[in-house]
């Protein structure tokens, strides 16, 4: 913690009668880092506080300790005025504690209905123990009406999108009448329009008495959502104030514990000759319908739209992940097929998919297996792999991403979801690709990461590279991008200048198929 920083008492008091939830003093060690040191937080009753604090700073940390994820070294917690110590999850949300984990883990083979209610499936009678399919489907849908998510309850899974399967992930949290619910980084993966939806729900939650800690990188949506916020860095508090006498720059000051004055870097890169044309890219399983556009060497060209617009099955058709109906594509005017990945990393390809738990990490394998896995011929030593030139390699990884973890041996599930997608692109960087692919690539990232990895993006753009880039974060969009092409309904409904556009502008064209 800073030495100039002053700490800030708590705005509600330990004895103060609205307090819900009051965290006193709790530590948390795993092998080689201390994630939690003393730490406090104080949760009224209908009040949104926020939790805040740079990757790896102990948010997330924190609740799994609240939520009996993780056991914690020490400290107390009371609940009502009550002490609690929830050994797992299911004694959390049995005693009115909920969360909505940040890496979404459902069982994507069954349908919407049976992730609802599994562990708690309605019995036909209580004579007969067996579940009742047309109460669980009735159950599901008088939740979804009350918080406005249309969505069957009999879909699969697998088939919805990210953000619709966020939104169930949400509705099941509600449905245990939760008195505390912790939302961690809920809007990740949200469009605009879906994100106006989650504040109604929080507001409907408040309204009701619970209390919502809310952990986010936005800080447009902080500001604008909590009541009480508090910050954390590098496992210790630092501060809690009132949400209303907090300001952008200040709120960055404590949590990175330096002024960051400006949110994007200088653009300085120049978009020269034509390196990449796509023409009439359509899939087969998809909505993805006859897009062409092409992009320029040392450019960053952004794809807007909303969710299900076709922006993330764009890049998947591009990179031979999924399956194409039709289209071609041209590499410095040649011909390239990119039929599957390994096609495509051959071309000099890379693709940065958007759910890393799901399709970028290696949960079980150390931080340098994480990295080194797409370049390994690289790294041979006549028939055999060398350690010392993967380790050099994942050295350099963690330094130009400055990646927090305690080695390179470090098993990549137990670091935050920032630093994971810190070494998934450090990945991707090391197989040097002419064009590399970003969907959400700062999804989860705290402030101070995000500015080093748009300086990266505009460093690669400044080498020659060319760099395509989903976001659903528009003011990303028009700070780091020089063009954008917008999506909608699966079509390219239109390109604008991201010097010279709006948000409404392309708020427009996102809803012209749709």
């Amino acid at each position: 913690m800073g030495a100039n920083l002053e700490k800030q008492e708590t705005p509600a008091s330990a004895g103060d009668k609205s307090v819900l939830l009051r965290m006193e003093g709790i530590c948390k060690s795993f092998p080689g880092v201390k994630a939690l040191d003393n730490v406090s937080l104080t949760v009224r009753a209908g009040t949104v506080h926020a939790l805040m604090g740079e990757n790896g700073a102990g948010k997330s940390t924190l609740m799994k300790c609240l939520f009996g994820v993780y056991n914690k070294d020490s400290g107390h917690i009371y609940l009502e005025g009550q002490e609690v110590n929830f050994k797992t999850s299911k004694e959390a949300l049995e005693n009115g504690v909920a969360m909505v984990h940040q890496e979404l883990n459902q069982a994507l083979k069954r349908n919407v209905m049976d992730n609802m209610w599994l562990g708690r499936f309605p019995k036909i009678s209580k004579w007969c123990p067996l579940t009742s399919e047309s109460k669980m489907y009735e159950a599901t849908k008088k939740v979804f009406e009350e918080l406005e998510v249309n969505v069957d309850p009999k879909t699969v899974m697998s088939r919805m999108p990210v953000s619709q399967r966020q939104m169930v992930e949400i509705a099941k949290a509600v449905s245990f009448n939760s008195k505390v619910i912790v939302f961690d980084e809920p809007t990740s993966s949200l469009t605009e329009e879906e994100v106006e939806h989650l504040f109604r729900i929080i507001n409907m939650l408040r309204s009701r008495g619970c209390g919502i800690i809310y952990i986010s990188h936005k800080m447009e949506e902080i500001l604008r959502i909590s009541d009480d916020v508090t910050i954390m860095r590098d496992g210790q508090w630092v501060a809690t104030r009132p949400a209303k006498e907090l300001s952008m720059n200040e709120i960055i000051k404590l949590m990175v514990g330096r002024e960051l004055t400006n949110r994007y870097p200088e653009k300085d890169n120049v978009p020269g000759e034509t390196l990449l044309e796509v023409k009439g890219m359509s899939a087969a399983y998809s909505v993805l319908d006859d897009v062409s556009f092409v992009a320029k060497k040392g450019e960053v060209l952004g794809i807007a739209g909303l969710d299900g617009s076709g922006r993330t099955e764009l890049l998947e058709n591009i990179f031979g992940v999924a399956t194409r109906k039709s289209g071609e594509i041209y590499l410095h005017g040649k011909k390239v097929a990119n039929r599957n990945p390994r096609e495509s990393l051959a071309n000099k390809f890379a693709l940065l998919t958007e759910e890393r738990r799901a399709t970028g990490i290696f949960g079980i394998r150390d931080i340098q297996a994480n990295t080194t896995i797409s370049s390994l011929k690289r790294y041979m030593n006549g028939p055999l792999l060398s350690d010392a030139k993967m380790s050099k390699a994942t050295e350099w990884g963690i330094n130009a991403m400055r990646t927090k973890t305690p080695s390179q041996r470090t098993q990549i599930r137990s670091l935050s979801g920032g630093n994971q997608q810190k070494v998934i692109l450090a990945r991707w960087l090391l197989t040097e690709p002419e064009v590399l692919l970003l969907d959400e690539p700062t999804r989860g990232i705290d402030v101070g990461a995000k500015y080093e990895i748009y300086q990266l993006i505009l460093d690669l753009a400044k080498q020659g590279k060319t760099v395509i880039m989903v976001s659903s974060e528009m003011p990303e969009l028009l700070g780091v991008c020089d063009r954008i092409l917008v999506m909608s309904g699966g079509k390219l409904a239109g390109e604008v200048d991201a010097k010279t556009t709006t948000q409404e502008e392309i708020m427009t064209l996102a809803a012209k198929y749709v």
